[in-house]
């Protein structure tokens, strides 16, 4: 996710892309852009790994995703807030500390075969996760020449897509046994058998999250005593004065609006991929099917790159509008289920959703001058789409028999944002 930074002024010398004393500090801020791409999409795995250790149905294990981004939407704006008063390092220092913690609980919860315990964790790695967003994004303008502010977000971006790709491939390897019983096995075990495999199954998750709690706190260790520029903001209107502005200003509230849906329909359609392939193709297994998820989410690293490219040849609301119609005859394609046909459309959707979030954002955010840190976070809260949708899909999965139904619902999404890069194009020139 792609979060403008906010203006900045900068004490000590500032030149290049980045400024060399502080390329470490630098390399510590992207790293982090990785790390929360684990945590994203580790839950991926867990909606159908739960489904198997905790005996739950889709309905039930998309409320993984409801938890994690409320998560977000929570923690959003105190999350800069706490920026604002004690600083960028204080922001990192305490979502990395949130971070581990939450992945630390992952220990405690599989002992205990608890789902109120792995959605309280998932709550928890999902504030850090939050502080390290609102904080990075900012950031990553701070440490070089302000002119090449935006290369520097997208280089730190192009991590965040890189760990998306690794962490299906690792979840997969690590969390799924290769161990798959057909629901008649199930049945005809006895309780004793069947305690026995969920508890087996629930102990899968613990050494990937022990590794990411370790990850975050060297990675905190480090932060804490790297040399990082200081950066205060240049806005000093009152808080009160600038949420008033805000709500009346259309450009903004509609990007709310189409990044509540795209948000909503990205999570929905990677939070149920391997439910979906197993649904079209039984006989690809579990961890090849996280496998194809890696695919997918290489075809959205590699969207986001040469859309970026085509952005100076085609407006941005242009392409917005082009690939929202795409995905939504994609969806429709994958709604029917027609096995292969289906599975490359939605492993295509990805490619197609690349662009839609940074996109949505610039364009929400244009002309805000010294409110646009204030806005960027409105924008960012609209994220708890990815928290209603998971669990809408599921419950439609399971009334209907099958995942590829529940597809409808993200080409509806994409028919908001289709609505509104239209009204976007329409709106200014350059879009």
């Amino acid at each position: 996710m792609n979060v403008t930074s906010e203006a900045t002024e900068l004490t000590g010398e500032r030149r290049g892309f980045v400024t060399p004393r502080f390329r470490w500090g630098f390399v510590l801020v992207v790293s982090l852009f990785f790390l929360w791409a684990l945590a994203n999409n580790f839950n991926d795995i867990l909606i159908r790994q739960f489904q198997k250790s905790l005996g739950l149905n889709r309905a039930e294990a998309g409320f993984i995703q409801f938890v994690f981004y409320i998560g977000y939407f929570v923690v959003a704006l105190p999350a800069g807030l706490l920026m604002r008063r004690f600083g960028y390092r204080a922001g990192i220092l305490t979502g990395l500390c949130l971070y581990a913690g939450g992945a630390l609980l992952f220990y405690p919860a599989s002992q205990m075969l608890s789902y109120a315990m792995f959605l309280f964790a998932l709550f928890v790695i999902a504030a850090g996760a939050a502080c390290l967003e609102t904080t990075a994004n900012a950031y990553t303008a701070a440490f070089g020449n302000p002119d090449t502010a935006v290369q520097r977000l997208n280089l730190a971006q192009a991590f965040n897509g890189l760990g998306g790709f690794i962490a299906p491939i690792v979840g997969g390897l690590l969390i799924f046994s290769g161990i798959e019983h057909s629901g008649e096995t199930l049945v005809a075990m006895s309780p004793s058998e069947l305690a026995a495999y969920r508890a087996m199954e629930a102990t899968t998750v613990q050494l990937p999250y022990l590794l990411l709690a370790g990850a975050a706190l060297a990675v905190a260790a480090a932060v804490a005593f790297a040399p990082l520029p200081e950066a205060r903001s240049s806005t000093t209107a009152p808080l009160g004065a600038q949420f008033a502005a805000l709500i009346r200003h259309r450009p903004l509230i509609g990007a709310v609006i189409a990044q509540f849906f795209y948000v909503g329909a990205q999570v929905g359609i990677w939070s149920f991929f391997i439910d979906f392939v197993k649904d079209v193709a039984p006989e690809i297994s579990e961890r090849n099917a996280a496998f194809l998820l890696s695919v997918s989410l290489v075809l959205f690293m590699i969207g986001r790159f040469s859309g970026a490219a085509l952005m100076w040849r085609v407006r941005p609301a242009t392409l917005l509008g082009i690939y929202a119609v795409v995905n939504i005859l994609l969806c429709g394609l994958a709604a029917t289920g027609l096995g292969v046909a289906s599975l490359a459309a939605l492993i295509l959707a990805s490619f197609f959703m690349s662009i839609m979030f940074p996109t949505i954002f610039a364009l929400g955010v244009e002309d805000l001058d010294t409110a646009r840190p204030l806005g960027s976070s409105l924008i960012i809260m609209a994220i708890i789409g990815g928290a209603i949708f998971p669990p809408l899909m599921g419950a439609i999965a399971e009334r209907a028999g099958g995942v590829p139904a529940a597809l409808l619902l993200p080409l509806a999404c994409f028919a908001v944002i289709a609505g509104y890069a239209q009204l976007a194009r329409t709106a200014s020139p350059w879009r």
